[in-house]
């Protein structure tokens, strides 16, 4: 088949593409890079404006003042610009509802035009959108990226990216889409859950991995535990990060001479996955049933990774609690109790590294997933 993924955040269509190239397919990924991240796609829609300090000081000023964003209206000009090449795919896969990052009037314009020129139209449902903003806001499950703004409405301007997704706009946009595609399908179960009743759901697909070039790494006990957090400065709120760094003072007070803390922020994705390579444990994200991107990558080189684990997650797999990644929940002490009980115990730290990497390569093999999607494609 030839395949088109429109749109990156966090590595999906990379490995997804590798998988399905794997399987003898021709795949094309036009993105813009997501900023910092500077994720890799055969055609880069890159924004000069975002990427000047002085032209983006000015567009912010523009937002503020206008509300206007002439990064929207760049990235307009950029996707019409290479749409005329992008014809004739059998199956083309939006990464979400705004995967042009273009405003939503504009945006349905052009996915028309793809739409027209291509044969099946499918969306990702893994991050932000209309249905699992609007699923948080109204159905009160235990946690979600919205907890915080739902407890403290003073902190909504952080949050305006989420909700921008339940605006008369985006939400036209929503409805355009789904009027337009064969079906979505969701990455995890923080957007499965959300997912279920809607009729064009065709069902969750794990996130793929790419073990054959995400290689675990051997770990090695010398004098101290090495524990990694890695910040994203615009989604810190969102993922909880201020509970690690609570539980991080405290254990560093109180075992110091065992353990080495390593925080970074905002690096490219490049560095960032290499950045925690001699790390026997990763503070991943609070607010999340599942595990993210970031989280199975670490999992795979065989990290012990904080991140979400319920119960739901357990269920789904048929697993034990604390067997292939430590849940973490919206709670220093308990976050604490946790890392104090790895600390103590380095064995329980190489049993479950080992359990992640079995993990990942039974659930999360890009190739397996690749195979999954096609089947899902073709039955659509």
């Amino acid at each position: 088949m030839k395949i088109l993924l429109v749109g990156e955040y966090s590595r999906l269509h990379n490995s997804l593409k590798e998988g399905l190239e794997a399987l003898g397919h021709q795949v094309t990924l036009v993105a813009s890079g997501d900023g910092f991240k500077n994720f890799s796609a055969d055609i880069k829609l890159v924004s000069i404006i975002k990427n000047s300090l002085f032209l983006n000081f000015i567009n912010k000023v523009f937002i503020r003042v206008f509300n206007i964003d002439f990064i929207k209206i760049e990235n307009a000009y950029r996707f019409k610009k290479v749409l005329p090449k992008l014809h004739q795919f059998d199956v083309v896969q939006l990464i979400n509802e705004d995967s042009l990052n273009i405003y939503p009037k504009h945006q349905i314009k052009l996915l028309k035009q793809l739409k027209s020129q291509n044969k099946s139209l499918f969306l990702l449902c893994c991050g932000d959108d209309y249905l699992t903003t609007k699923y948080f806001l109204e159905q009160n499950p235990r946690y979600s990226i919205l907890t915080p703004f739902l407890k403290d409405q003073s902190l909504k301007n952080k949050f305006n990216y989420s909700l921008k997704y339940i605006t008369k706009p985006y939400k036209t946009l929503h409805y355009y889409i789904f009027s337009t595609i064969k079906g979505v399908i969701a990455t995890d179960l923080d957007y499965h859950i959300p997912m279920q009743n809607e009729s064009r759901y065709l069902g969750l697909i794990p996130n793929p991995i790419n073990i054959d070039s995400i290689s675990p790494i051997p770990l090695k006990f010398n004098d101290k535990i090495i524990i990694f957090h890695g910040v994203n400065k615009l989604s810190k709120i969102k993922k909880g990060n201020s509970y690690f760094e609570k539980a991080l003072e405290i254990i560093n007070s109180k075992y110091g001479d065992k353990v080495i803390i390593k925080t970074t922020e905002n690096l490219p994705y490049n560095t960032y996955i290499k950045s925690y390579n001699s790390a026997h444990i990763v503070l991943d994200q609070i607010y999340a049933f599942d595990q993210g991107y970031n989280a199975l990558e670490a999992m795979c080189k065989g990290k012990v990774v904080f991140t979400g684990a319920e119960k739901e997650w357990l269920e789904y797999y048929n697993l034990e609690e604390d067997t292939v990644a430590i849940n973490a929940l919206p709670d220093v002490d308990y976050l604490v109790k946790k890392l104090e009980w790895l600390i103590n115990n380095p064995k329980q730290i190489e049993v479950i590294s080992n359990n992640a990497i079995a993990f990942i390569k039974a659930q999360h093999h890009y190739i397996d997933i690749a195979k999954k999607y096609v089947d899902t494609w073709n039955k659509a």
